[in-house]
């Protein structure tokens, strides 16, 4: 019959097996479907500033990255990207041998976990952890070892005991990732300097996804790992642009690190994309030059947004754990006498027009994470007003 194997072995690799659809196209085909407001896919519904959209006009017009661009990005960006960190951070990175550009912050994860690993080598990352750490540990033939975030004091915090407990000689790399998706939670000095000490007495690598490093509220603040004694030699850090400037469809990552480890995520890389995104590349040099007046009214914006959702999720009956950074709130659903996060989340566009994501899908150990649903407040101050407005009817 015509499409049918002659071999009874499954089509998908074996280390995929686990790995469906997401349930992020999932719950957004479930958005479309009942005519729901989205708040569970993590982009915004409004373009980021309007300069820098011209600026990738331009780039286009001109023929700039309209062909391949180099392979460890355009030099206008490595630049950039390099005195974005030393003028932030006091970070000082080669912009020729200490920085590479990506199709996103989720290739190079992949790239990263690809190059650093051998087959069998334990990766630890926090529970819940984004949904592509798991299926790129397993492409790399890796063994995730998840760390648990747990509820205290209205967050979710870390553990460093459990974190020294799952170190073992097998233990080749942490995966760290703050501010934390999806729980908002913005690692602190203490426990980065102790992150760090482990790192160094234990001769770990360290993979730090710091995408939504622009996010942070309250008293929080953004503290990169490779700040920390040393962290400089033994860390990957990762950016991005879509979370930033908000334009998540141009797919423009980079990561810093030591020529070695830059040289190797760029072996992985150039065999995963190649090279993407050129025009794009020239714009997001410019973005990361705008004045501090600029990450600072987008953090006023998000932090609005996040306390819009946040009370409205609270009148509802939802207990809230107001982030700390991103731009996703966490929710514990059994106030409202639910306690299956994929059940609930799935009934929710037919009970009140409104689409979230369940915690569990981040979940090693599903249980931790069954009561704990995910909205996105990176959204039209309308759309979250009309949202609340829907969510009350939960409870009449």
């Amino acid at each position: 019959m015509a499409g049918m194997t002659s071999s009874a072995r499954p089509l998908l690799n074996r280390r995929l097996a686990e790995f469906g659809t997401t349930i992020f196209a999932e719950m957004s085909a479930l958005a479309l479907r009942t005519g729901s407001i989205n708040l569970g896919q993590g982009f915004p519904d409004t373009d980021g500033p309007d300069e820098i959209r011209e600026a990738a006009v331009r780039a286009l017009r001109d023929g700039r990255g309209n062909q391949y661009p180099p392979g460890p990005g355009v030099p206008e960006l490595r630049g950039a990207v390099a005195a974005h960190q030393q003028r932030r951070y006091g970070l000082s990175y080669d912009p020729d041998r200490e920085v590479l550009v990506t199709a996103g912050a989720t290739e190079a994860i992949a790239a990263a976990l690809l190059a650093l690993l051998e087959p069998g080598d334990e990766v630890i990352a926090f529970e819940p952890y984004y949904d592509s750490y798991a299926a790129c540990i397993a492409m790399a033939g890796g063994t995730r070892v998840p760390v648990t975030l747990r509820p205290h004091d209205g967050s979710f915090r870390l553990d460093l005991d459990e974190l020294r407990d799952a170190v073992t000689d097998r233990t080749r790399l942490l995966l760290i990732n703050t501010p934390h998706n999806p729980t908002g939670t913005v690692l602190t000095r203490e426990e980065l300097t102790a992150i760090a000490e482990l790192a160094v007495e234990r001769d770990l690598l360290v993979v730090t996804d710091e995408v939504y490093e622009h996010l942070v509220f309250d008293d929080a603040e953004h503290l990169p790992l490779a700040t920390f004694p040393g962290m400089r030699e033994r860390t990957v850090t990762i950016g991005s642009a879509g979370k930033s400037f908000s334009f998540t469809g141009w797919k423009v990552g980079w990561v810093t690190s030591t020529p070695e480890l830059v040289t190797a995520v760029r072996s992985a890389k150039q065999f995963l994309t190649y090279v993407a995104s050129g025009p794009f590349q020239y714009a997001v040099a410019e973005a990361l030059a705008l004045p501090d007046t600029y990450f600072s009214a987008f953090r006023a914006d998000m932090l609005a947004k996040r306390d819009l959702l946040a009370a409205g999720l609270a009148e509802t009956g939802f207990k809230v754990f107001k982030p700390a950074g991103t731009y996703f709130i966490t929710t514990d659903i059994r106030p409202l006498g639910e306690n299956d996060g994929f059940a609930f989340c799935r009934a929710l566009p037919e009970r009140a027009g409104v689409v979230a994501i369940p915690n569990a899908v981040f979940y090693d150990h599903r249980e931790a994470g069954a009561p704990f649903v995910r909205f996105a407040f990176c959204k039209q101050t309308g759309v979250l007003e009309e949202a609340v407005k829907r969510l009350k009817a939960l409870t009449g």
